[in-house]
């Protein structure tokens, strides 16, 4: 299991410049919340993140009392939290979703930018800073109370986003006042990444392409021996790229032997989501830190057209029906009633 680290920390061996400066001023002075003990003696510095001090600090500057909380179809919360949280969602007349009893809300998130796809390498830190903002704005949206279970790929930068969306969550959840049961980051075989079989078996398509740049050196150099046809398929499949296409839309609509089918991929992702709802029944949100591929796959099969390639940290939201047979699937405002696939009826492809 993976440990969520501090967000001001970057994974480098020495700070940039403008980092280190500030560093030093902060150092240099008693901290606000905790002051100095005295001539000679050490101060404290606050780890509160400045958003989340200076709202603290508007609230207590105007000496009023706390604000009465706002209940609204059962639920509680701060008008502070309802003004922040207000947009132009469609919501079901109140006859329907009165019918309407869903047991699970899933969340599959895109990874934040990454240093690049040639290896696999982790977020830069405009991604770090992307996904904790999305997972702040999560924690404006879940209830208190709710049990969230947070797991991601097995990749670096499914799993720094995954930790920096803990993060991020857990500064909202402070901000607003929200009681959420967050678990750590936890990765998952079934959020990997759709995978190609080369001679070492079924790997991940990133990882393939760097056994594809080695093999490809070693057969340009001796200049003999044919191609093998997995190398020749993911040749294919990199050059749409390199001659600025979607090899993403290649892989979705064009048959490869040797690549793992979009379908497959799809029912991978709802298989992990039954064992997860069946291990935790008591879990109301699950939220998912994955990759660009699966995702547009799954969008593909909801709606029934390809909607393009999710940006980085964005979402598609699944609502579960009580039961597990039908779903609603939602993104880039549309959202489409799908049949959920039993968990019984899972093809392996990769045996």
């Amino acid at each position: 299991m993976s440990t969520p680290h501090d967000p001001r920390k970057l994974d480098r061996y020495e700070a940039p410049n403008y980092l280190a400066k500030y560093r030093e001023r902060q150092e240099a002075r008693p901290s606000p919340a905790n002051g100095s003990n005295g001539a000679g003696g050490t101060t404290t510095v606050d780890e509160t993140p400045l958003y989340l001090r200076r709202f603290r600090e508007r609230g207590s500057a105007t000496g009023a009392p706390p604000a009465a909380l706002v209940e609204h179809d059962g639920a509680e919360f701060t008008p502070a939290l309802a003004e922040a949280t207000r947009g132009k969602e469609v919501a079901a007349p109140l006859h329907r979703r009165a019918s309407e009893k869903f047991v699970c809300e899933i969340s599959i998130i895109r990874h934040g930018i990454t240093q690049g796809y040639s290896t696999d390498a982790g977020l830069t830190p405009m991604g770090g800073w992307q996904a904790h903002r999305r997972g702040h704005e999560l924690a404006r949206r879940w209830d208190g109370g709710d049990t969230v279970r947070l797991v991601h790929a097995d990749t670096n930068r499914a799993r720094q986003t995954a930790i920096q969306l803990y993060n991020g969550a857990q500064d909202g959840m402070a901000m607003w006042g929200k009681e959420i049961t967050l678990t750590e980051p936890t990765p998952i075989p079934e959020l990997r990444n759709f995978g190609v079989w080369t001679p070492d078996g079924l790997r991940d398509v990133t990882s393939a392409f760097r056994q594809y740049q080695s093999t490809m050196e070693k057969l340009e150099r001796m200049a003999v021996g044919d191609r093998p046809r997995w190398l020749v398929e993911i040749d294919r499949f990199y050059r749409v790229q390199l001659g600025g296409g979607d090899p993403i839309q290649t892989w979705l609509t064009i048959p490869l032997m040797y690549f793992e089918p979009p379908a497959m991929c799809v029912r991978r992702f709802w298989r992990g989501f039954h064992r997860l709802i069946a291990e935790n029944p008591g879990d109301q949100r699950i939220l998912a830190a994955t990759h660009s591929g699966p995702m547009r796959a799954f969008a593909t099969w909801a709606h029934g057209y390809d909607p393009g390639e999710p940006l980085n940290t964005e979402e598609i939201r699944v609502k579960l029906r009580e039961g597990g047979q039908t779903a609603f699937v939602s993104y880039r405002n549309r959202v489409t009633e799908v049949n959920v696939p039993p968990p019984d009826e899972f093809p392996a492809w990769e045996s």
